[in-house]
């Protein structure tokens, strides 16, 4: 199938995280047509089984690619654990995940011999390995240090960043990571740049890396060589999701910045 440098791109997450990751694609390609599906009625899927995700994610490809997309983006890191190269092998159009960005990210920053990464992601995430087996093919030295923070997405869908909860529990998983002498900290679920600016001053030893601004970039480098970049001066948003919540319009402005103009709900095939 060809499709049009005016086709959008399709960006999908389990929720309103991968709004992270859309306003990072926004800034790189200002002049895409992007269709965002927010799967809320199913989230988080970082507690999901593998064999779900996988099914939810083919749901929501259909739809995109139904909807004409030219390329896909799973910002969302358990869905590109466990369904992006499924996904890859079966369609016809590129798909690009969050994980491998993540650890080009950190590869970009990092002193040889002298950096000591860690992951911190969702509990399915970390199990997956995915982090793991992307840092060996990228041929990353030495140990990867992968942590679960599993309280995490829930306490910032719950505005609860600025509450002393939301420190105890960082304290409780991440103070482990001083006394591994760790250097760097990739932000293996797109939730958490949210917690950037506390992490950051709760641990000023430490570089925490958000992988949404290079997925940007390999998307915009992708698009070039495939000639399919949009030349028109403002591209256009849309947004699905599969159930409007009570707290939908306050969690689009604390991740995009902004309220989103428009959103429909969308009833898929499960």
């Amino acid at each position: 199938m060809i499709h049009s440098p005016n086709a959008p791109i399709g960006i999908f997450d389990s929720g309103v995280g991968g709004l992270t990751v859309l306003s990072a694609i926004e800034k790189a390609l200002p002049s895409e047509n992007l269709l965002y599906f927010g799967d809320t009625a199913r989230v988080p899927y970082g507690t999901k089984s593998k064999d779900t995700v996988i099914r939810y994610s083919k749901e929501i490809y259909s739809f995109l690619v139904d909807k004409g997309s030219k390329a896909i983006v799973i910002a969302c890191n358990t869905a590109s654990s466990h369904a992006l190269e499924i996904l890859q092998k079966e369609s016809s159009i590129p798909v690009l995940g969050v994980v491998e960005p993540g650890i080009r990210a950190y590869l970009n920053v990092a002193k040889q011999g002298k950096s000591k990464p860690a992951v911190i992601a969702t509990r399915s995430t970390v199990k997956s390995g995915s982090y793991e087996k992307a840092y060996k093919k990228l041929n990353g030295s030495g140990r990867l240090f992968t942590k679960a923070c599993p309280l995490f997405v829930p306490m910032i869908e719950e505005n609860y960043m600025e509450k002393k909860a939301m420190d105890l529990v960082i304290h409780e998983y991440l103070d482990e990571l001083i006394r591994e002498e760790i250097t760097h900290v990739i932000l293996g679920c797109t939730h958490y740049p949210l917690l950037l600016p506390k992490l950051s001053a709760m641990y000023p030893t430490i570089q925490f890396i958000n992988p949404a601004e290079e997925v940007a970039l390999e998307l915009k480098d992708l698009l070039e060589q495939k000639n399919l970049r949009n030349q028109q001066t403002q591209g256009e948003l849309k947004v699905y999701v599969s159930d409007i919540t009570d707290t939908l319009s306050d969690l689009q402005t604390l991740f995009l910045g902004e309220k989103i103009d428009s959103i429909e709900r969308v009833v898929l095939d499960w």
